[in-house]
């Protein structure tokens, strides 16, 4: 959700001013033979290094604070052409390339460059043998201080949109407009944070930590939703990998093993370079439609080390909300041969479409680095990540300090900055039009100090409760709140009954999250919908209400639960929880049942004992463990980045028989495994593994429902082609599969490239059985069914559907004779992805 409030600030963008460089100039390059766009074509400023090249569409911008008088414009099959720039600032130039009079002028190639004989193959094999031998890989440790700057601009504002009504009573912001040296366009800040770090490397242990120093934000600031967007965006990368990770999308380097196979690269120039001879190579992608990049870098002729390098996706690419991604990185000479990255420019270009004229919002980040030292080596512990450190100081340094420690000093425009958004923020309308965006991105509607919502349980419906109507918030003073206090109340109009939940959360130490909670929902809800279970009191599925659904939903239960928990974080990442809860089971519905027999029927009471209702106490023990999950806040409640990382779960149940007049005692295990798997540019694959096991005999309410979906939605870890309560087991096994490929197979089809849809496929199984001891206290009335013979499905979807929508298609594999076995299913799911 947090994506959302970018794309719908995409909407406000508006403002025009321009401040000139010395030198600019800006235009298509066309085929003077048929006056078709030349796409990749290299534009140099004459006698420099300073260039850039051309888009898909032929386009191109160039900037620099020099002054030139001529340009070159060059492009492999047609002869270059030298431009006289009359002006300073030259816009909208069409420049027209001819092809070659005689053979001997250039070397030819037709469409795509040859792999044979392609002396820039060789050079980029070269620098493939000794990336491992470059930079900071030569040294078992290193340590350097970082400067990050990172800021979000509104661009493309022109004089009509200035005017618009939307602005009203903040027209004081386009004072402060800048020209991108990138794209040429107008831009605005609105979100500004400069940060100082110590970094630390062990290349032996593998190890890196990074100390933050300082940190100074404007703008947003207190926003978890954007700042955890922002950490997700700006990741670190290396060139010298394969693949590069941004927006959760794999795309293949310049500099890949593989990259013969997906760029085309030309030898453009080779000169010193302060004291260093080096190539410039120019790459751009072999096919459209593909995660790639294009641009050129100069790489050194004996270390094949990069010294410079420029690139930026291709505007087929298939990624949505983002028009460009422009990447700059310099490296400088350390004792004559080793090559260290010292800035690393980032540029994104956020829009809804990736029209030229389209408005949108630049997402920027610059990183300096300094004072390297190396192979002073630090005790392995000195690299363990601290739980939930915060030091309050590194937020409230002086304006002396910044200025003291800076890498570069700000600019006149970008001084100005911090007062601007300053003032931003007590403007009225400003507040206004922030809060609508804070609501789409968390989904509450915040006031002091109290949060409503969130406002997409408000409405809902089931057999039962007819349509339900639900109001609900929390407590929130900040994203740093130390406790936390929950409550809804919902009421079915069928039913005529209210129900309620409420939580809270206190967190006693901040050092280790210990962290102490309670709570008591009272409700209807659908338990056949899920089977691992947490301690969360307040955890209804959606499948409990939901407004869409296939065939009856009138499995209901009425749950009255009660817990008290007790968790903390031992080590980064993991953690482990106590609780104890006690519940109470009913039948919601007429038309279901969760009897059982206290007494089996016999001769002498062929009836038996019948009990209707379920009184359980418990106490569990859960351990959770997520490596390289990262997180926004130092509160008793954190939001994660989108990052995609690893979850192993596992929860062990005590169910005592007399406690509290409770009515079983059982042992349950249950274990939870998921795992993200990035294939490079072939995308993305997710695998989860349920188990478990209950030890003991229970009735129905207590048992491990295979859980079913009866909407017409996704509801996460179910499957698609089963009906709520179609198996039961009290030992199971699932293994669930699903796989992305981002659009690479559509990308082929020639009909289907503009569309950007994206291709998934996906397998779910599930094994599962039941005790001849469960099946005899039976009462229900519900013949108990174990997908003894595995039971699956399997499915193929089409994503990425206007940008927002997912559509699969749900085949049942087997067990397709049972009574009012679902076959098939289509389901649909809503999001914002990149």
């Amino acid at each position: 959700m947090k994506k959302s409030i970018f794309i719908c600030v995409n909407f406000l963008v508006a403002f025009a001013s321009c401040v000139f460089a010395q030198t600019k100039v800006s235009g298509v390059v066309f085929d003077a033979s048929n006056s078709l766009p030349i796409p990749y074509a290299n534009v140099v400023f004459q006698g420099s290094k300073i260039g850039t090249v051309s888009n898909e569409d032929g386009r191109f911008y160039l900037e620099t604070e020099q002054d030139f008088d001529a340009l070159i414009v060059s492009s492999v099959g047609f002869s270059d052409k030298i431009l006289s720039l009359d002006k300073a600032v030259s816009y909208n130039l069409k420049i027209f390339l001819k092809e070659p009079q005689a053979l001997s002028e250039v070397m030819i190639f037709t469409g795509k460059t040859s792999k044979k004989d392609n002396p820039a193959l060789e050079i980029l094999r070269k620098i493939w043998a000794h990336k491992r031998k470059n930079g900071l890989y030569l040294f078992n440790q290193y340590q350097m201080e970082k400067y990050e700057k990172v800021e979000f601009d509104m661009n493309t504002i022109d004089s009509a949109s200035m005017k618009n009504k939307l602005f009203k009573g903040m027209e004081f912001i386009f004072n402060h407009v800048d020209t991108s040296s990138v794209t040429g366009k107008t831009y605005l800040p609105i979100f500004i944070n400069e940060s100082l770090y110590d970094v630390y490397g062990d290349n032996t242990l593998k190890k890196t930590k990074e100390n933050l120093k300082a940190s100074k934000t404007s703008g947003f600031e207190g926003n978890q939703q954007i700042l955890a967007f922002v950490k997700d965006l700006y990741s670190d990368y290396n060139i010298y990998d394969n693949h590069l990770k941004f927006f959760d999308k794999s795309f293949t380097s310049p500099l890949s093993t593989t990259g013969i196979d997906v760029y085309n690269y030309i030898l453009r120039d080779s000169t010193f370079i302060g004291n260093k001879w080096c190539y410039n190579i120019v790459f751009y992608p072999r096919r459209k439609n593909e995660l790639t990049f294009k641009g050129d870098f100069w790489v050194n002729d004996t270390t094949f080390a990069i010294k410079k390098i420029n690139m930026a996706v291709t505007k087929s690419a298939n990624i949505n909300w983002v028009k460009d991604i422009y990447i700059e990185q310099e490296f400088d000479v350390e004792n004559d041969s080793v090559f260290l990255l010292t800035r690393d420019y980032m540029m994104s270009d956020f829009a809804l479409n990736k029209k030229e004229e389209s408005k949108g919002m630049y997402g920027k980040r610059t990183t300096l680095f300094r004072d390297h030292q190396f192979n002073v080596e630090k005790p392995s512990e000195f690299y363990k990540e601290k739980v939930n450190y915060i030091d309050n100081e590194v937020y409230n340094k002086s304006e002396e300090f910044w200025t003291e420690n800076r890498f570069e000093k700000l600019n006149k425009d970008e001084q100005g900055i911090y007062k601007m958004l300053d003032t931003l923020q007590t403007v009225k309308k400003f507040n206004q039009l922030y809060s609508l965006f804070t609501i789409l991105g968390s989904g509450y509607v915040a006031f002091p100090n109290i949060d409503f919502g969130p406002i997409l349980s408000t409405i809902g419906y089931n057999e039962v409760e007819g349509f339900r109507l639900r109001v609900g918030g929390r407590t929130y003073f900040g994203r740093n709140d130390l406790w936390r206090l929950q409550a809804y109340t919902a009421y079915g109009f069928t039913d005529n009954k209210f129900k309620y939940g409420v939580s809270g959360k206190w967190m006693v130490d901040t050092k280790n999250r210990i962290i102490l909670s309670a709570g008591n929902r009272r409700d209807v809800e659908q338990i056949g919908a899920s089977l691992t279970s947490t301690s969360d009191v307040l955890g209804r599925s959606v499948a409990s209400s939901s407004l869409f659904t296939v065939g009856g939903n009138g499995k209901l239960t009425n749950i009255n639960l009660s817990s008290v928990a007790a968790e903390i974080e031992p080590a980064k990442n993991l953690t482990v929880a106590l609780a104890f809860s006690y519940r109470t089971l009913a039948s919601a519905s007429k038309t279901f049942s969760l009897d059982y027999y206290t007494a089996l029927p016999n001769t002498l009471n062929p009836a038996g004992v019948v009990e209707s209702n379920v009184k359980q106490s418990e106490a569990s023990i859960e351990i959770e463990f997520t490596p390289k999950r990262k997180t926004i806040g130092y509160g008793v409640e954190r939001s994660d980045v989108d990052s995609p990382y690893s979850r192993f779960f596992v929860n062990y149940s005590h169910g005592f028989k007399g406690v509290l007049d409770s009515d079983f005692m059982y042992d349950k295990i249950q274990l939870f495994y998921k795992q993200p798997i990035i294939i490079g540019p072939l995308g993305r694959s997710d695998i989860i593994l349920e188990t478990g096991k209950t030890f003991g005999t229970v009735p129905l309410g207590l048992l491990s429902i295979i859980p079913g979906n009866q909407s017409y939605f996704t509801i996460k870890n179910t499957f698609n082609n089963l009906s709520y309560y179609e198996f039961v087991s009290d030992e199971y096994a699932t293994l669930k599969w699903e796989h992305n490929f981002g659009g690479r197979l559509f990308g082929r089809i020639p009909m289907m490239r503009k569309l950007n849809w994206r291709e998934i496929i996906g397998v779910k199984s599930v094994y599962g059985h039941i005790s001849e001891n469960n099946r005899a206290i039976n009462a229900s009335g519900l013949v108990y069914k174990a997908p003894e013979d595995v039971y699956w499905e399997y499915s193929a979807g089409i994503g990425n559907i206007f940008k927002v929508f997912r559509l699969d298609f749900s085949w049942r594999g087997n067990y397709r004779d049972m009574p009012d076995a679902n076959k098939f299913a289509l389901i649909g799911s809503f999001g914002f992805y990149f």
